[in-house]
């Protein structure tokens, strides 16, 4: 097994690795900008290295001071855990040329499956389903603006190298389009440095529903079931659960089974998710492939007994997986709430800031992933996740009690957070029938605090 892993992240990401390495008997390097230096992170690592100044692109974002790092301190390898370079194709590259393992799929397989719209291609060679769209290179607006009379509304105008919610504009007339296609390629060059866009049908109020792969280098594959996440706010995940009160069994098999078919395709290796869009209907179309860990992995964790994280570590250094398809068996339900440090009352602003006063909830059936403690100021540059907190019960109906039980629990002084917006989305009766869609919060919760 490696003897010392480099984790190229922070917050509790980080925390949440370094946790998996120490029960591995794996030695810790946490990196750090000047913002983080008291940061948990750093201070539960066996070794801590600065990599730079407060702004993501001057430490987080540096490859050649977390490389160097790397090097400097003798580690073998890295954990980018998610957000950052975890998808960032030349930084998995230089690593390889480094002589450091990535643990995560080889950059050609980060690079293809950044590329949405190439991803989409393969995906349709591959018998996978896919929106009805346009992938190919959309030389002018004008030219744009043809294929979507062509689509028909509503569409959605997408980053082809987008992520977290990004360079998306769903247009429902197309007096709109021009406006949004621009506004959609000036976001996406602004957060990717790459404007290219597609186009496809957007499906009105689908759930969001994706599979857990998990796949090692000697070509044996897995999936753990799928997790619910229609629950979004601007396209960034509000809570999630697993399973899905939307799938039944032979769903949810005929989903697995074609998830396991797109990662075949690109011959995938390590732990991923294969994103799906779910009509009415029942019909699925593939949406993306996130070639890294997932924020809302511990509600897959909790409901199949299956450490994602130490499996990523024991794939990387080429072990094979211990467990086959039929191993896999969900047991009851498992609901995430992320907990971040904004103001709901004022539009979700963002909330940092001294915490003074916490309260964190325990129990049986609770688990908290978080980097926060008393005392510690959340700085102002990051994102404002500062926590996800997580229930288990032996029905859906026993999470819920149980995290709103939790949620009473839960104390932050000194900051604004959103545990009471939580609190009513597990009150709404269609929250508790299990009656809701990707646009379910902005159409009936958030308008409220607006």
């Amino acid at each position: 097994m490696f003897k010392k892993i480099l984790i190229a992240n922070r917050g509790e990401i980080a925390v949440r690795i370094i946790r998996a390495c120490r029960e591995l008997g794996i030695e810790t390097v946490s990196i750090y900008s000047e913002a983080d230096k008291d940061a948990l992170h750093t201070q539960i690592a066996d070794y801590a290295v600065c990599v730079g100044p407060y702004k993501s692109k001057d430490s987080y974002l540096n490859i050649t001071n977390i490389l160097s790092a790397c090097i400097l301190t003798g580690c073998e390898a890295i954990h980018p855990g998610f957000g950052f370079l975890s998808e960032n194709a030349k930084f998995a590259k230089m690593c390889e040329e480094c002589g450091i393992k990535f643990i995560g799929p080889d950059y050609k397989t980060i690079e293809l499956m950044g590329d949405k719209s190439k991803a989409r291609e393969i995906m349709k060679k591959h018998n996978v389903p896919v929106v009805n769209g346009f992938e190919g290179e959309i030389e002018s607006v004008e030219i744009a603006y043809e294929i979507a009379k062509e689509i028909g509304t509503p569409l959605m105008i997408k980053a082809s190298s987008g992520g977290g919610g990004k360079g998306i504009r769903i247009v429902k007339d197309l007096n709109d389009f021009k406006r949004n296609y621009e506004t959609a390629k000036a976001e996406a060059k602004a957060c990717f440095d790459d404007d290219r866009i597609y186009i496809e049908k957007y499906i009105e109020r689908p759930r969001h529903i994706e599979f857990q792969i998990i796949a090692d280098e000697h070509k044996n594959i897995i999936h753990l079931g799928e997790r619910e996440c229609s629950l979004q706010r601007n396209n960034q995940k509000v809570l999630e659960e697993a399973p899905s009160v939307f799938l039944d069994e032979n769903l949810r098999k005929k989903m697995g089974e074609v998830a396991i078919n797109a990662a075949k395709a690109v011959d995938y290796k390590n732990v991923g998710t294969i994103e799906f869009l779910v009509d009415k209907d029942s019909n699925f179309y593939f949406m993306e492939m996130n070639t890294r860990i997932q924020v809302e992995h511990p509600v897959t964790e909790m409901v199949t007994g299956i450490d994602i994280v130490k499996e990523q570590i024991k794939i990387a250094y080429g072990e094979k997986l211990s467990i086959k398809q039929e191993d896999i068996k969900i047991k009851g339900h498992a609901i995430e709430c992320r907990i971040n440090a904004e103001d709901p009352a004022n539009n979700f602003a963002p909330s940092p800031g001294k915490i003074t006063e916490l309260n964190i909830p325990a129990g049986f059936g609770v688990r908290m992933d978080s980097a926060i403690y008393c005392g510690y100021k959340i700085p102002p540059f990051y994102d404002s996740m500062i926590g996800k907190l997580i229930t288990y019960g032996e029905t859906r109906e026993e999470a819920i009690i149980r995290m709103k039980r939790c949620l009473n629990e839960f104390a932050i002084g000194g900051i604004k957070n959103n545990l009471e917006f939580h609190y009513r989305l597990l009150e709404d009766k269609d929250f508790q029938e299990g009656n809701y869609y990707t646009s379910f919060l902005s159409e009936k919760m958030v308008k409220k605090d607006d």
